[in-house]
C-alpha cells in the first residue's frame, strides 16, 4: 500500500469539490463494485487514521485490520465491513475537516457518500430493521404522537422505566436514551397565531428581508418553541415571515436510512413549494441544521441537473446566518435588554460542515457582557443512532468530550444549534439543568 505521502499532489491544497451522488445508475447497487470501493478506501483511511476521534466507524475499522491476521485490510472478512457502514452517521465532518485525500486528489477519497452507497445497498436488499424504518418516519410519528391525547399518552409512557425497559425489549430502543417529547399544540400552530408584520421588507446582499419558515418535522412536533423563538427574533429585526405553505420532513432521516427513494419523495413533495416561494420574493430559513445542510449539499448532490433544487440551495438559509448577513448591512438590531453571562456552545456537526463559518457565535458575542466557550466535537446523537440499544453507549462515549467541556465551563447556559445535540449533552451532565437554543437565548437577550 502507497503512504499517506507518497499520494500527495499539489492538487490535495485545493478546496474540496463534492461530487454528485450517482445514486439512479445500476452500477452505484452492484455489491461486488461497492465492496472493491471499500476495500480500497479502507486501505487509505488504515494508512492515515486521521479521523480515529470523530466517530465509532473508523476505530472499528482499525480495530478489525489490527486483529487480522496480516493486519492489513485484505485480511478482514468483507462481511465484517457493514459494521463500520453501520457506525458511520453521514455527518461529513471527516471530508470537511479531516481527510487530505478528498477531490480533487487523485485518490478522490468520499468516506461519508461511500457508506451512503452502503447504506443504500443494505436498505435496496432488505436488510434494514423494522425499528429503523419507523423511527426514521418523522412526519407519521410526528403526526401520530401529536394528537392532543396521544401525545400526553407518549410522553407519559416515555418517561416510565418500565415501559422504556419493554421498549428496549421489543424495539430496541435504549431505555437510558433521552427520547423527544411531542406537542400537539405545533410549531406551525403557534406561529400561524401571529400577527402578520406591516413592515416592509428591506432587501440586503443576499437577503431580501422576506423569509417563508420551513418549520422541520422536529421544530414542528417535537421543539415548537423554536418556531416561537425564531418569529419574535426576525420579526423584532423588521424581518416580514410567513410559513411554507405546506412541508413534509426534509429526507435526512432516511438518507441516513439508505431510503433513497423516500428522500426522492420527500424532495418531489418539498422542493416546489419552496421553490415556487422563492419565486414569489421569500427567502427560506429553517431552525434545524440537518435540514437545512439537506437542502444546500444533499439533495443538489442528488440531483444536481434539477434547476429546482439548485434554486433553494441558493435562497436557504440557517437563521444566524440570515441574521448576520443582515447585521454587514446595519439591519440587525443589537438593543438587548440583557446580557446571557457565559454560555457553553455546542457547534452542530451538520452546521460546521456547512461552511457558513461561527455565526451563532458571532451573532450572541454581540450581547454585551455575554462570553461563548465553543465546542467543536460532535454530540454523537444522530437523530437517530444514540437511541438505537446497541448504539446508545457508544453515543455517549463520543459526547463524553463535550459533557465534560459544558461541566467545565460552569456556564450560565449551554446551548446547541442541533436541539437533538443539546438533549444528548443534558442526558449525560449531572443536575437537571435543560439546554437552551440559541435563538431562546438570543430571544432572552431582546427581552421578547
Amino acid at each position: 500500500m502507497s503512504t499517506p505521502a507518497e499520494g500527495r499532489k499539489e492538487g490535495s491544497l485545493e478546496a474540496p469539490i463534492r461530487h454528485p451522488v450517482e445514486w439512479q445508475s445500476p452500477s452505484f447497487y452492484d455489491q461486488e463494485s461497492l465492496f472493491a470501493e471499500m476495500e480500497r478506501v479502507f486501505d487509505i483511511c488504515h494508512g492515515c487514521r486521521r479521523c480515529v476521534s470523530l466517530c465509532h466507524s473508523f476505530p472499528t475499522l482499525f480495530d478489525l485490520v489490527d486483529e487480522s491476521e496480516s493486519m492489513e485490510v485484505d485480511g478482514v472478512d468483507k462481511a465484517d465491513f457493514w459494521q463500520v457502514v453501520d457506525h458511520c452517521y453521514l455527518c461529513d465532518l471527516c471530508y470537511m475537516t479531516k481527510c487530505p485525500y478528498v477531490p480533487p486528489h487523485e485518490w478522490n477519497l468520499d468516506f461519508p457518500h461511500l457508506m451512503l452507497r452502503a447504506k443504500a445497498v443494505k436498505y435496496r436488499e432488505g436488510n434494514a430493521k423494522p425499528r429503523d424504518k419507523m423511527i426514521s418516519s418523522t412526519d407519521a410519528v410526528g403526526k401520530l404522537a401529536g394528537i392532543p391525547v396521544v401525545a400526553d399518552m407518549v410522553n407519559s409512557a416515555n418517561r416510565n422505566p418500565a415501559f422504556r425497559k419493554m421498549l428496549d425489549k421489543s424495539m430496541g430502543i435504549h431505555p437510558d436514551a433521552a427520547l423527544p417529547e411531542y406537542h400537539s399544540n405545533t410549531g406551525r400552530k403557534r406561529v400561524e397565531h401571529f400577527a402578520a408584520s406591516a413592515t416592509e421588507p428591506v432587501a440586503a446582499g443576499r437577503t431580501r428581508g422576506k423569509v417563508a419558515l420551513y418549520a422541520t418535522c422536529y421544530g414542528n412536533y417535537n421543539e415548537p418553541h423554536l418556531a416561537e423563538d425564531l418569529y419574535k427574533v426576525f420579526d423584532h429585526n423588521g424581518i416580514v415571515l410567513t410559513l411554507a405553505e405546506k412541508e413534509q420532513c426534509c429526507g435526512m432521516p432516511k438518507l441516513e436510512l439508505g431510503d433513497l427513494e423516500a428522500v426522492r419523495e420527500a424532495k418531489e413533495a418539498n422542493i416546489p413549494v419552496l421553490a415556487r416561494m422563492i419565486d414569489e420574493g421569500w427567502d427560506i430559513v429553517a431552525p434545524v441544521p440537518s435540514c437545512v445542510l439537506m437542502y444546500k449539499q444533499e439533495l443538489p448532490l442528488m440531483f444536481p441537473d434539477d434547476p429546482e433544487v439548485a434554486k433553494v440551495r441558493e435562497h436557504i438559509f440557517d437563521p444566524f446566518e440570515y441574521l448576520m448577513l443582515r447585521h454587514r448591512d446595519g439591519l440587525l438590531k443589537t438593543d438587548f435588554k440583557s446580557s446571557l453571562g457565559k454560555i457553553a456552545y455546542h457547534v452542530a456537526c451538520h452546521l460546521r460542515v456547512q461552511n457558513i463559518g461561527m455565526k451563532t457565535r458571532e451573532l450572541l458575542e454581540l450581547i454585551p457582557e455575554t462570553k461563548i466557550d465553543p465546542i467543536e466535537r460532535c454530540s454523537g446523537h444522530d437523530g437517530t443512532y444514540a437511541v438505537k440499544s446497541e448504539y446508545h453507549e457508544i453515543s455517549m462515549k463520543i459526547c463524553q468530550p463535550v459533557i465534560s467541556r459544558v461541566q467545565k465551563a460552569e456556564a450560565d447556559h449551554y446551548s446547541s444549534d442541533c436541539p437533538m445535540a443539546g438533549h444528548q449533552i443534558e442526558n449525560g451532565i449531572e443536575g437537571d439543568k435543560p439546554p437552551e437554543h440559541p435563538l431562546t437565548l438570543l430571544r432572552m437577550a431582546y427581552g421578547l
